[in-house]
């Protein structure tokens, strides 16, 4: 398979969930084997942020790469969207410490990719692909990855909210058809009774119902109600996607999650990283041997 990249630069503008500023987020064309690379263009010491779990910084309510002036958060959605829709190689400058959240889903940035053209390039695409069961659990959470010859996703969640409850998406072989049609346009979601706890700990400060599903204890208070019904899960999958980008090559497994979330998905990006060698661009695609669990 060939590596993909944008055709021509764009760019866009929204505020930060959490940081609540107003950032400009400007993706550029990149070469064969460049990555998904970050930058903050907004602080003179920044430096380039190349796509690895070491990267992470946190993983509180989004995922967070870099530290200090090179940090840049909730990266997850945009990741989603690039990886989703199958770019291999992208600059991406950002004036500020976060991610635009636009409307709180990944469907301005498929919006802004489709918008920008996506373009062939002549390397080769490399692949991580799983020979072996991973398996992680902390409690009743749990997440695993199985052999598989594409990228698929069976996840479910469990909430005691009459509106969630518990949900499942089985066997989602995710591509760029399946991503942009079930999952790119699932959005974030939160409980009205947190918002204060959120906005003093410094978290949420841009969130409102316009790029958030907002939920009392009994119902949902977005006047356009759900996109889907099972849109909680949806949303849970596509920060699946854009988590696993962390690896900064696709990877062709069956992720299998029980009540997931950031920190377990980074977890499970660690521990298929800690298997892998980076093969070389002609080298046969990677295998993941069992790990010390």
């Amino acid at each position: 398979m060939a590596q993909y990249t944008i055709a021509e630069k764009i760019s866009c503008t929204g505020r930060g969930v959490h940081s609540g500023e107003l950032v400009q987020l400007t993706l550029h064309p990149a070469r064969v084997d460049t990555g998904l690379v970050f930058r903050r263009v907004d602080c003179a010491g920044a430096r380039d942020l190349h796509l690895g779990p070491d990267l992470v910084s946190s993983t509180s309510f989004a995922t967070r790469i870099g530290a200090g002036d090179s940090a840049i958060g909730t990266v997850e959605h945009l990741l989603a969207a690039l990886r989703g829709l199958g770019v291999d190689n992208a600059r991406i400058e950002v004036d500020g410490p976060e991610i635009p959240v636009m409307d709180g889903s990944a469907a301005s940035f498929v919006y802004l990719i489709r918008s920008a053209g996506i373009y062939a390039q002549k390397g080769r695409r490399r692949v991580i692909r799983i020979r072996r069961p991973i398996e992680i659990r902390e409690g009743d959470r749990s997440i695993r990855i199985e052999p598989d010859r594409a990228f698929r996703v069976s996840y479910r969640i469990d909430y005691p909210h009459p509106v969630i409850g518990r949900q499942e998406l089985h066997d989602l072989v995710v591509d760029p058809r399946s991503f942009e049609r079930e999952i790119a346009r699932a959005r974030t979601y939160g409980f009205l009774r947190d918002v204060d706890a959120l906005r003093n700990a410094g978290f949420a400060r841009g969130a409102s119902p316009d790029n958030t599903i907002v939920l009392d204890d009994r119902r949902v208070l977005n006047p356009e109600g759900l996109r889907f019904p099972d849109e909680f899960v949806r949303h849970k999958v596509l920060d699946l996607v854009g988590d696993l980008a962390l690896l900064g090559l696709p990877v062709l497994g069956h992720v299998r999650v029980e009540r997931g979330g950031h920190a377990l998905h980074q977890r499970l990006v660690r521990a298929i990283h800690a298997e892998c060698v980076a093969p070389a661009p002609e080298a046969p695609p990677l295998s993941v041997a069992q790990p010390a669990w």
